[in-house]
């Protein structure tokens, strides 16, 4: 099989008619280009160039041939330069998981700094809830996720990336949208309460559940689920009421109201990135530089019409 450097040759001999422009072009005497051309042409088995003491020309294999040897140069220049860009993390890809919930307030920023900063890095999207994630992360099958605490598993290092006011949603119509002051937990004792699955969304059972104890309320649990759009579909349709992060407003769901609670813990949910202390994947690396906060994002514009 013909080398590349061969290639070479015949690409430059073929587009200057000339050896011994091609060879200047080459660098390189005209001795060995015509030594090379003829091995060529013997791989080949065929005759690509007519040369007499004062011209040079393609025969018409050559002349048919010298597209694909442009095209057989700028793909091996091609991958040359891709795979030099791989180890610097400029190209690759980043498995990334996801919790339905952190969709919507930090992946939408997430991909629109991973397109500015490494448009060139593809980012594979699993939604898996926390516990999945991690199982994923420590399988090797995610990289990256975005998860809600506690992470501790051994080799595993995480970030903080958002933390975020629970707010109420409320359907339409409902008394408690009609209150002429803030909504405190203890509107919400004995009222119906779509509740968060203690198997798949522990973060957030747990979480309402101490809340509620603290506050001394104590709701009617009418429903358990495990992600928030469908929470606020279960409240559009008057089922009960719900606690959902703040960023959920960012969906603007038709027929729910969305209100701030006074005197609540500083805001108690909690988003991290977490990935494997020792990931070798560069575009990871570089994620986690170029893309990724150093400091958690804020969510002053995610609780716009919330009241």
């Amino acid at each position: 099989m013909f080398s590349l450097a061969r290639l070479s040759c015949f690409v430059a001999v073929a587009e200057e008619l000339h050896f011994g422009r091609a060879a200047e072009r080459l660098h390189m005497t005209q001795p060995p280009l015509s030594r090379q051309m003829q091995q060529l042409e013997s791989e080949l088995g065929v005759q690509l160039i007519d040369r007499t003491t004062r011209t040079v020309t393609l025969t018409p294999a050559g002349a048919a041939f010298l597209p694909d040897a442009r095209r057989i140069l700028q793909l091996a220049e091609g991958a040359a330069q891709t795979v030099k860009r791989i180890p610097a993390g400029d190209l690759g890809t980043v498995v990334v998981g996801f919790t339905a919930a952190s969709a919507h307030a930090v992946l939408p920023r997430l991909l629109e700094r991973a397109r500015e900063r490494l448009p060139d890095v593809t980012l594979d999207l699993r939604e898996m809830v926390t516990a999945a994630q991690i199982e994923g992360l420590m399988s090797g099958e995610l990289d990256l996720g975005m998860a809600r605490p506690p992470l501790k598993r051994p080799g595993l290092v995480s970030r903080p990336l958002l933390h975020e006011q629970l707010v109420v949603a409320l359907p339409s119509g409902h008394p408690l949208t009609e209150l002429p002051r803030q909504l405190t937990l203890t509107d919400l004792d004995g009222q119906d309460v779509v509740m968060y699955s203690p198997v798949q969304a522990r973060y957030f059972n747990d979480l309402l559940i101490s809340t509620f104890t603290i506050a001394g309320a104590t709701p009617n649990y009418v429903q358990y689920v495990t992600q928030v759009h469908t929470m606020l579909v279960l409240v559009r349709s008057g089922l009960g009421m719900a606690l959902v992060p703040a960023s959920a407003a960012t969906l603007h769901p038709e027929g729910v109201v969305f209100r701030t609670i006074g005197a609540f813990r500083d805001r108690p949910v909690e988003l991290d990135a977490v990935w494997r202390g020792d990931s070798s994947n560069p575009a990871l690396l570089r994620l986690l530089k170029d893309v990724l906060p150093q400091q958690e994002w804020t969510t002053d514009e995610l609780v716009e019409g919330v009241g």
